[in-house]
């Protein structure tokens, strides 16, 4: 499954209200947007794979979506005759779609760590999640919400249509020479999800088999390795094979287990890892202890007042 999401936080603190902002992809931060100084701060590995130009003019359409949440922020402020201090409005929108090909996409907005207004995508309006959000439904033009509705039906899912994949460097090997484990390890590969697998002259093994979390790299890839207990003397008696399937292989990686290390895949230098050129999404927690909202659970929560800056936009002059 891909998805991309866009979190948007404004809180009042004081006599203002301070703006952030992070773009997640598959669930991974690329971007993170600092309303303090108006800067726009790409992840490095997306970076060295964009253009310059493109952050610069990222960075100029998140200075107005800025302006717009802000301005929105003090609207439903006045509509409630609240002050301007203690509040905080939460915004989170994008699209994902799954390995068959479904496609969804959303645009909600939480005040004060509650479920506010969201868009219906059906009929491209605003729909209000309590009575206190119906004037604002009303305020809020509905020339914007189908603006909104075209974005997230075409050009969100248009981005995740462009990712780019990168496959595996492969590695089979025993811990020691007396250890009956053996490990298959694949790193740097992207997207994250990845099968790796034991067999024993070619039939499928699943007992003995300890499969590990895949975990993050630091250039934005991933890696995972599946542990297979079996004595020596099987080894000898038997031969074994790990089998890694990913997206980005066309046909699948077979290694036999030897009593030396083997390597399979790309090399690579360190921190050099190509990965996505999308732009793009869709869900989990926005980051430095600012939100969040579950869509599958609990809704919007209530967000600290010491907030910290980080944020994120990799999406369109997005401003609805």
């Amino acid at each position: 499954m891909m998805e991309i999401l866009f979190l948007f936080t404004a809180c009042f603190l004081h006599v203002s209200a301070e703006f952030t902002a992070v773009d997640l992809l598959n669930g991974e931060q690329i971007t993170s947007y600092n309303g303090n100084n108006q800067t726009l701060i790409p992840k490095d590995w997306i970076k060295n794979i964009t253009e310059e130009t493109y952050w610069k003019s990222k960075t100029q359409d998140m200075q107005g979506n800025q302006e717009t949440f802000t301005r929105k922020f003090t609207t439903v402020m006045e509509s409630f005759n609240h002050s301007n201090e203690g509040h905080t409005l939460q915004r989170m929108y994008g699209c994902e779609r799954d390995d068959d090909n479904t496609i969804r996409g959303y645009d909600v907005y939480g005040y004060d760590g509650e479920d506010f207004i969201s868009l219906d995508l059906k009929t491209g309006t605003w729909t209000a999640a309590s009575a206190k959000a119906v004037n604002i439904k009303h305020k809020w033009k509905s020339k914007e919400a189908k603006y909104q509705k075209n974005y997230l039906e075409n050009e969100c899912i248009e981005w995740l249509a462009k990712d780019r994949k990168v496959c595996p460097e492969a590695s089979v090997f025993q811990k020691n020479s007396s250890s009956p484990e053996v490990v298959c390890h694949a790193t740097g590969f992207f997207p994250k999800t990845v099968m790796i697998t034991w067999q024993k002259d070619g039939e499928d093994v699943h007992e003995g088999v300890d499969l590990r979390e895949t975990l993050p790299n630091q250039d934005g890839s991933f890696q995972k390795r599946s542990i297979l207990t079996v004595s020596a003397e099987d080894l000898q008696k038997h031969t074994y094979t790990c089998v890694i399937q990913h997206s980005s292989l066309e046909t699948d990686i077979i290694m036999p287990v030897r009593e030396r290390p083997i390597l399979r895949g790309r090399r690579l230098s360190r921190g050099r890892i190509g990965v996505i050129a999308a732009v793009a999404v869709v869900f989990v927690a926005i980051v430095a202890g600012i939100v969040v909202w579950k869509r599958y659970s609990s809704g919007f929560r209530n967000v600290p007042q010491n907030i910290s800056s980080s944020g994120g936009a990799l999406s369109s002059n997005n401003s609805v």
